[in-house]
């Protein structure tokens, strides 16, 4: 009988820190997607921390990923902004009433799918 953390076959390559970058999109597009629907309250509650977890983790990950390049690179200067600004967006509350915090959780959805490009275009 296998033990529950050992990684699966198929997941036997795949380096077991690094974040779930396509459960991450998925979330990211129940909210951005052309053809959204608007989710219910309970559902966005859900989604709105879905999200903010997705940042929490994805921010370490790109610091870590810029630390390796010059201080006066490009790309290290625009994923640092990018976590300034997941940090300032988690910092902010949604305001009263399903459009505000549709919008709040839009905003959030951004920049867990800025995070993750950076994230991507930084790791082999």
């Amino acid at each position: 009988m296998r033990n529950a953390t050992t990684p699966a076959p198929a997941e036997a390559g795949r380096d077991p820190y690094r974040p779930d970058i396509t459960t991450m999109r998925a979330a990211v597009r129940r909210l951005l997607a052309d053809d959204a629907e608007p989710p219910s309250p309970e559902e966005l509650d859900t989604l709105t921390l879905q999200l903010r977890g997705h940042i929490m983790v994805l921010i370490p990950q790109v610091e870590k990923a810029t630390g390796r390049l010059p201080e006066d690179d490009v790309p290290r200067a625009c994923a640092m902004a990018c976590v300034g600004e997941a940090r300032m967006r988690l910092s902010l509350e949604p305001g009263r009433g399903l459009p505000a915090g549709i919008s709040h959780a839009q905003r959030l959805a951004r920049s867990v799918n800025a995070l993750a490009d950076h994230l991507e275009n930084l790791t082999p």
